[in-house]
Formats: structure tokens, C-alpha cells, sequence
């Protein structure tokens, strides 16, 4: 068991009220809205989807439900980019917010369902538990298989004061459905494919190994590594097997339901800063500090550690400590199987700011604590080090 004096502490879990997956099931939406007897819908996406979505936006004119589209959110969004949007999108009166993209489009969403009518301000809402209410329909449908936002009650955005990215998290910003259709996701570039699949990886792994990990979720959890590292590799290879990107989004959607009651640690910690200082890709991120992160807790909680590596699909060792440091050695071979850079050296980040990066990653404590070995400054020194 993870070191924890309580390890089946009480939890609550939010899941989405109803999730549909399959290919084609984007066309499901019309449906959703018009049988929700709503008569206007906020979509948020972004503009290379406007082939994809053109079917349902006719469907939706048809029925005579007034649409406002928005495809302002283009990157890693800020507090600005929120407040911006919220501004401008007031006056729609929609019924039905949805949102159709990756994380970053999908917080947007969740954000504006809660906020287009709630006094609350966004200052009054950043942390934990702090949004008392939503009171528009939300759908999610995502793009990427990512960042499990579709079933999670977190939100991130970087503050332009600090450059920090904030967490909101709230069980009101957990959609009423949520859409899953691989069809989406067959055109997304290999890049994308392999880092946001790690991301979710990511995710699953730091829920099961987690100081505060449940039993509940320990089975999404190590399903979730199964389903992404049986299929990653083949997805980043060939955009259009919808087998293995269908079986990714399933996995990336598990990994979603571990970040409420559970949550990551150590490696999304250390890789906020790589994303505010260097705007370096969330999912990248996580991928270039996860096996070094690994390395460093597996004395910690060896035997979870062991079981994560055999969901990766390898063979158990002589001991847990061995088969633990087989999982390391496989994550490494997924990141090069996918083709994207294994070290910070190769994105050119400047080996002089990793001080400054340290005590950055110092101020996640909603996530270190959750880490099963303490992290101190100069270990994440040591693992900005070691990641170069």
C-alpha cells in the first residue's frame, strides 16, 4: 500500500452524468441539446474542427436552436484569455455550454458554464473546492486523448501576474456528458498524439502511485496504463487506426476520473514550470520529467510501482524493485517509439534556470503532497538534473 496512515480514507467521486462513445457519436449531440428542450448553445472549439462540426451546426439550425461559435482559445489559456472570452460571449444567453477541442478548449468550457452567470469572481474561485455552483448544461467532447478534462473537476490556467499556472477544482465543473468519438481525433498530428498520450499516462500512473491513492481508483487507474501503453505506440504510428484511438481515449477518459478523488504528484508538479517559464506543451512536459520521477519515488512504494510496470507490459523480475525499474525502462522506450525528445537539453532549455524552476515547483503543494516520497527543493533540483 501506498504510505499513507489512511489508506481507504473517505472519498467522493463526480463522475459525468452520461458518456457516449463511439465513432461518428459527435452527431449524437443534436439529439442531447434538442431533447433538453434548449434553445441556444455556446459551442467552444477551435477552427481546424469546422469540417467535423459543420454536419452537427446544420442539424442544430434545422432544429432551430440558436448557435454562437467561439475559436479564440489557441493555446495553454490565462486568466486574461478567460475573462476575455466571458465577456464576450454574455450576451449569448445559451442554455448549453459545449466544448470541443483538447484540455485547454475543455477548461475554457467548464470555466464559462460555471461563470456566465455566477457573481463569483475567478479570483474567488482559484483553488480548491471554492465554486459553489454551475447552472448550464455543460458538454465535453475532446480531441485529444489528453488530459481526461472531460470527466475531471479541475480547470487550469496561468495567472499574468505570476505566470503560475492555478488550478479551480470543483465538482461543478465535472459535464453532464461528455461525447468520446475517435473519428475526431484521426487527423490530430503524430506530435500531439504521443505527448498528450503520455499526459494521460501520466495521469493514471501518479493516481495509482499516489501518497493518497484508493482502491476505487486503482482500477481506472492501472486500466488506464494498460489501455495507453497497449496502444500509444500504434495511434502516434498510424492517426487512423480508430481501434487504437478509440481504446486511448477510453484510457485517457479513465485517467480523468482519477484526477478528482486522487490526483497527480511529483511529475506534474515539476513540469508546471517547464509550461509557464518556456511555454513548453503540458503533455511534453510531463513526458520529459516521467521516468526520472519514477526513478526517484520507487523506493518509496516499490510494489506499486511493480504492479505499474506489468500494466505497461512487462515481465515481473526477480523482485518488485527489478520489475519497478523495468516500468522506467519501458516508459523510456514508449517516448522514443513516439518520437518525441527524452531530455531538456534537446528543447533547449537553459540549465541555468533550473534553480528558479526548483523552487517554482516548490509552490504546487496541492500536488506534492500527494507525491509517496517528499520532495524537496533540492531533490527537484536533482531531477531537473537528471531530466537534462
Amino acid at each position: 500500500m501506498p504510505q499513507t496512515e489512511h489508506p481507504y480514507r473517505d472519498i467522493t467521486i463526480r463522475f459525468p452524468g452520461q458518456i457516449i462513445v463511439g465513432k461518428k457519436s459527435l452527431l449524437k449531440l443534436t439529439d442531447e441539446i434538442i431533447n433538453s428542450g434548449y434553445k441556444s448553445a455556446l459551442i467552444i472549439t477551435i477552427s481546424p474542427l469546422s469540417g467535423k462540426l459543420e454536419p452537427v451546426l446544420v442539424q442544430l439550425k434545422e432544429a432551430r436552436i440558436a448557435v454562437h461559435v467561439d475559436t479564440s482559445i489557441v493555446k495553454e489559456p490565462s486568466f486574461k484569455d478567460f475573462e476575455d472570452l466571458l465577456a464576450s460571449v454574455k450576451h449569448t444567453a445559451a442554455d448549453v455550454i459545449i466544448g470541443i477541442g483538447g484540455g485547454s478548449v475543455l477548461d475554457i468550457a467548464k470555466l464559462i458554464a460555471a461563470q456566465i452567470n455566477n457573481d463569483q469572481t475567478l479570483a474567488g474561485i482559484t483553488g480548491n473546492g471554492l465554486l459553489k455552483t454551475r447552472t448550464k448544461k455543460l458538454i465535453c467532447v475532446p480531441t485529444t486523448a489528453g488530459t481526461g478534462s472531460e470527466a475531471s473537476p479541475n480547470a487550469i490556467l496561468i495567472d499574468n501576474v505570476d505566470d503560475q499556472k492555478k488550478g479551480i477544482i470543483s465538482p461543478y465543473l465535472v459535464p453532464d456528458v461528455v461525447i468520446i468519438d475517435p473519428d475526431l481525433m484521426v487527423s490530430l498530428p503524430a506530435e500531439v498524439t504521443a505527448a498528450t498520450g503520455l499526459d494521460a499516462l501520466t495521469h493514471c500512473l501518479e493516481a495509482y502511485t499516489n501518497l493518497y491513492a484508493h482502491p476505487f481508483i486503482d482500477m481506472y487507474a492501472i486500466e488506464g496504463i494498460r489501455l495507453i501503453a497497449g496502444n500509444l505506440v500504434k495511434a502516434v504510428n498510424d492517426g487512423t487506426d480508430e481501434e487504437a484511438r478509440t481504446q486511448l481515449a477510453i484510457g485517457s477518459l479513465m485517467g480523468g476520473f482519477c484526477l478528482g478523488p486522487v490526483n497527480t504528484a511529483g511529475v506534474h508538479a515539476l513540469s508546471y514550470p517547464l509550461g509557464s517559464m518556456y511555454h513548453i506543451a503540458h503533455g511534453l512536459s510531463n513526458a520529459l520529467l516521467l521516468p526520472f520521477v519514477m526513478e526517484y519515488n520507487i523506493p518509496a512504494t516499490t510494489e506499486r510501482y511493480a504492479a505499474v510496470a506489468r500494466a505497461l507490459g512487462c515481465n515481473s523480475g526477480v523482485n518488485d524493485f527489478e520489475t519497478a525499474k523495468a516500468g522506467v525502462e519501458k516508459i523510456r522506450q514508449l517516448i522514443k517509439d513516439c518520437g518525441i525528445p527524452a531530455s531538456l537539453k534537446e528543447i533547449d532549455i537553459d540549465k541555468n534556470t533550473i534553480p528558479q524552476m526548483a523552487a517554482d515547483a516548490m509552490k504546487i503543494t496541492r500536488l506534492l503532497k500527494n507525491n509517496p516520497r517528499p520532495i524537496n527543493i533540492d531533490d527537484a533540483v536533482n531531477i531537473y538534473e537528471a531530466a537534462y
